[in-house]
């Protein structure tokens, strides 16, 4: 379910009240962890939190570097934390974290699924994104692409 927003608030406009609560209250916890020099915006039709090209334009698509998002699908949201995916040890944390809160992770190619807010452990995902600061992560890109 792409959407065609252009902004955060319009995206969050589209939604059903409940869908709108339940991304609203993930959202205020990754922007209440996140980095200096990430922006929020709209891109790939969901919500992202992503390197502005002014920071670094190197990369293999010509758009921002990804480092987060939250997305509305038709039987889901989605949560796209790419650390997770570039870093085991940081998929591993946040597995662990999963398990100590009790909770089933749903976890997809490149996102985990949820229902409500209330199926993550919300302090272990801001902990995570408090992790990886802007040059840490366009650092492991750059390794990631041998530059």
């Amino acid at each position: 379910m792409k959407s065609k927003a252009t902004s955060v608030n319009e995206y969050l406009s589209e939604l059903a009240p409940d869908r709108r609560k339940e991304l609203s209250t993930v959202r205020a916890q990754i922007i209440k962890h996140l980095n200096k020099g990430y922006v929020e915006t709209i891109n790939w039709g969901m919500i992202t939190y992503e390197v502005p090209l002014k920071t670094f334009a190197e990369t293999y698509n010509g758009k921002p570097l990804m480092f987060a998002a939250l997305a509305n699908n038709k039987g889901h949201m989605s949560l796209y934390l790419t650390t997770i995916y570039a870093d085991p040890d940081m998929k591993n944390w946040l597995v662990h974290s999963f398990e100590e809160a009790g909770l089933k992770l749903d976890m997809g190619e490149s996102c985990i699924r949820f229902k409500t807010a209330a199926d993550l452990p919300l302090e272990a995902i801001g902990e995570l994104i408090s992790k990886t600061t802007v040059d840490e992560f366009v650092a492991y890109f750059k390794r990631k692409r041998g530059k």
